[in-house]
């Protein structure tokens, strides 16, 4: 499969190594400085492009990526808010094709499973409150993270006296509140806390290194390559739907 990067941090060199362990070839890397190349022969070539930036550019980068007739790999966040509906369309009535996640983890992918199922038994017990946290480096720019997000609706899907998330201290009694820190290096830790008079259940999600993020992504690419529409993790993963 030709593959091109959006997008060559951390992450894009962790991608570009597992892709290519995995006999896949890149064909074009877009950085900063070179995005002309994006009108390039070499990217029209590529049948998934995979991007990992931020939220200032992904919109654009989408874009510009459609133009050229190039499926999209993204776990690019907080653009979701201003363009997400004008993406969705795009997909689902003018051709496109964006997979979409919030957190390419596997362990994540598996955590959010836990954490519906989790959910659904807490709806049963109103003695528990329920409390998010996560904790990220300090260069991510969003907060809360595009995954506490979704693992928050994970819970308000499932959980009755949960109407909506907040960030940090929740006002009311339907409010799930997510508390986010930013320090050092840290790569991506998830918290989701239920907490009653007598005890407390944590389920936790830690991320030790980018393999986990950078392997779900190609993962990803290697369905997107034959598939249309606006994608995500329930579509790779269907036992995120149970």
């Amino acid at each position: 499969m030709k593959i091109a990067l959006i997008g060559y941090g951390k992450m894009g060199k962790e991608i570009e190594r597992i892709a290519l362990n995995r006999g896949h070839e890149i064909v074009c890397i877009i950085d900063l400085n070179n995005q002309q190349d994006f009108e390039s022969e070499a990217f029209r070539s590529a049948d998934v492009a995979i991007e990992f930036t931020n939220p200032m550019v992904a919109y654009s980068n989408y874009m510009k990526a459609f133009a050229a007739g190039v499926k999209v790999v993204s776990g690019s966040t907080g653009w979701m808010d201003e363009h997400g509906e004008e993406i969705r369309q795009l997909c689902s009535t003018g051709g496109k094709t964006l997979f979409w996640a919030s957190n390419f983890s596997l362990g994540v992918v598996i955590f959010s499973a836990v954490n519906k199922h989790l959910a659904k038994i807490m709806n049963q017990f109103p003695a528990y409150d329920v409390t998010m946290s996560e904790t990220h480096h300090i260069h991510k720019l969003d907060a809360p993270s595009g995954t506490a997000i979704t693992l928050a609706e994970g819970v308000l899907e499932n959980l009755d006296r949960k109407s909506h998330w907040v960030k940090e201290d929740a006002q009311q009694a339907d409010e799930l509140p997510i508390h986010s820190i930013r320090e050092g290096e840290v790569f991506g830790i998830h918290t989701i806390r239920y907490d009653s008079e007598a005890d407390s259940i944590s389920i936790t999600h830690d991320a030790k290194n980018r393999k986990g993020f950078a392997l779900g992504a190609v993962l990803a690419a290697e369905y997107t390559a034959g598939k249309q529409g606006y994608l995500g993790m329930s579509d790779l993963f269907p036992f995120l739907n149970e």
